[in-house]
């Protein structure tokens, strides 16, 4: 698949730990410390070992300055999208602008359901969380002065007052797999969030940008509107190594920066926990990657295109 031009983010995706919150915080801000531009944390309201992540969100908020801030992702059937709207309005106003919004149909619902959530279909779920996309969009345009009327049986609202609006124009990114899923992303969202431990290959990755770039056209929308993101784990080590993201941090660049150019992802967000290696990727990872992108792609502004 093409590069399709955007920026180059790295970010970290940290687990939201109950017993050691201190530590959860601490990485969050060693992380923008590092110059990641990016802090996510996973979401599953069900698990008690589990901080509420939108919580620790405004928390984390408040503890940097520069970072973006996204849930990876939002647990949708725990969260009412009319009063999710607002929370991430009101939090990327009071952090200025730097909350992203990051969403998930479910998957696990034995557990929402025990949480008070209801049980949907897979296609249920498709349809909730375009409803949602609907609401969400639909709250924050403040400058429409029509009633605002929006979404279907699992979100919606009838004559709700907008606003308040983000402080700027906040992503929608969407995890997904399958087949609805990703048509979906093509026709509402900004932004598609799998992680490369589901998707099982870089294959699949083309796949799936290629059924996005479908549905986006079909939608009237141009493919490069949608960002690509990805969830990677790897282990950093001083010799070279023969899989994807197994070796030093030269061989780390080289190997993302050849994703970003055969299939457009954009934004790298690390898995595991490690503060030496969000600081290695921050630091040596990503400077390395958007010089090698810049190059090929004949910019000077970081891999960037206008």
């Amino acid at each position: 698949m093409p590069d399709y031009g955007h920026d180059l983010r790295f970010g970290a995706f940290i687990t939201p730990t109950a017993a050691s919150p201190r530590d959860v915080v601490d990485l969050a801000v060693a992380s923008e410390q590092a110059g990641l531009d990016l802090v996510t944390f996973q979401d599953h309201p069900y698990q008690p070992g589990f901080l509420d992540t939108w919580t620790l969100l405004s928390w984390v908020a408040a503890r940097t300055e520069r970072v973006r801030l996204a849930g990876n992702v939002l647990n949708l059937p725990l969260r009412p999208a009319g009063v999710l709207a607002r929370s991430v309005a009101s939090l990327d106003r009071l952090s200025g602008g730097r909350v992203e919004l990051g969403l998930g149909a479910g998957g696990f619902w034995d557990p929402i359901v025990a949480m008070g959530g209801t049980r949907l279909t897979p296609g249920e779920s498709v349809d909730a969380l375009g409803q949602a996309i609907d609401v969400v969009r639909g709250l924050w345009d403040v400058e429409n002065r029509e009633r605002l009327v929006a979404g279907g049986p699992q979100h919606h609202v009838d004559g709700a007052k907008r606003g308040p609006a983000p402080a700027h124009d906040v992503e929608i990114w969407v995890g997904a797999l399958k087949p609805r899923m990703l048509r979906l992303v093509g026709t509402k969202a900004d932004g598609w969030l799998p992680s490369l431990a589901y998707l099982k290959s870089l294959e699949a990755l083309g796949r799936g940008n290629a059924a996005i770039d479908d549905a986006a056209r079909d939608a009237g929308r141009d493919p490069a509107a949608v960002r690509r993101l990805l969830n990677v784990g790897g282990r950093l080590t001083a010799q070279g190594g023969d899989g994807f993201l197994q070796g030093p941090p030269r061989q780390w660049a080289e190997q993302l920066a050849a994703v970003t150019l055969e299939h457009g992802v954009s934004t790298y967000v690390v898995m595991g926990d490690d503060p030496t290696t969000l600081a290695v990727v921050g630091q040596e990872v990503a400077p390395a990657a958007r010089e090698l992108v810049a190059a090929e792609r004949g910019t000077t502004d970081g891999g960037a295109r206008a």
